[in-house]
């Protein structure tokens, strides 16, 4: 068992608008899903394997503007987001693009790693796009003037730092209740815009056999 990637990075605007036109027709996302009902609303980008959702709150303010990866003293949660993209081409035509659109962009910064731009949505959310230049081959690659012991134990999941389960879920009780997105998901089905993955067809198929 392992954690495949980044399902979705969610945050909040004031603008949902204004986000759209950034990621959309700016950054060059997919808009690929949405909710909406009773003020609220809660949207997806699509980036590559991963997803960029927000929740639209009435009354919500912007973010106070943080530079990346600088102290503070604000309450501990989030930093900055990282997109990728594939080529040094890519990189600097995202610098151009967003110079163009008046957004304040910084010049490309080698990291070791991967070389980045960073900048700010219209939310103030700041952002970074990176083009990775190295491969890891033997993680982890650290270089820390003041080694912590704990990573000197590997990059693989350690054995029996965690309790073991021995209360597991059983197959029966593994359903979901309907939350904001199941009336759009009938929607999308019935207007031929999605369909269920593999796995999740199989899970209905079983579940109504097991109720005949």
């Amino acid at each position: 068992m392992a954690i495949s990637g980044i399902n979705h990075l969610a945050f909040i605007t004031h603008n949902l608008e204004a986000t759209i036109r950034f990621y959309r027709d700016l950054l060059g996302m997919t808009l690929e899903a949405g909710v909406g009902h009773g003020g609220f609303r809660h949207y997806f980008f699509r980036a590559g394997e991963a997803q960029v959702a927000f929740f639209a709150y009435q009354g919500a303010s912007a973010m106070r503007p943080k530079s990346h990866g600088t102290p503070t003293q604000e309450p501990i949660g989030f930093d900055h987001v990282s997109l990728t993209c594939e080529t040094r081409e890519e990189l600097f035509t995202f610098k151009d693009k967003l110079d163009a659109a008046g957004f304040e962009v910084s010049g490309a910064v080698d990291h070791g790693l991967l070389w980045s731009i960073y900048f700010y949505d219209p939310n103030n959310i700041p952002l970074e796009i990176s083009w990775d230049i190295m491969k890891v081959t033997q993680p982890p690659a650290v270089s820390d003037d003041m080694p912590l012991d704990i990573v000197a134990e590997g990059a693989e999941p350690q054995p029996g730092v965690w309790p073991e389960v021995t209360n597991r879920t059983p197959v029966e009780q593994m359903v979901a209740y309907a939350g904001n997105g199941h009336d759009m998901r009938n929607t999308a089905l019935s207007e031929n815009r999605g369909v269920y993955t593999d796995e999740y067809r199989a899970f209905i198929e079983a579940h109504s056999h097991a109720a005949e």
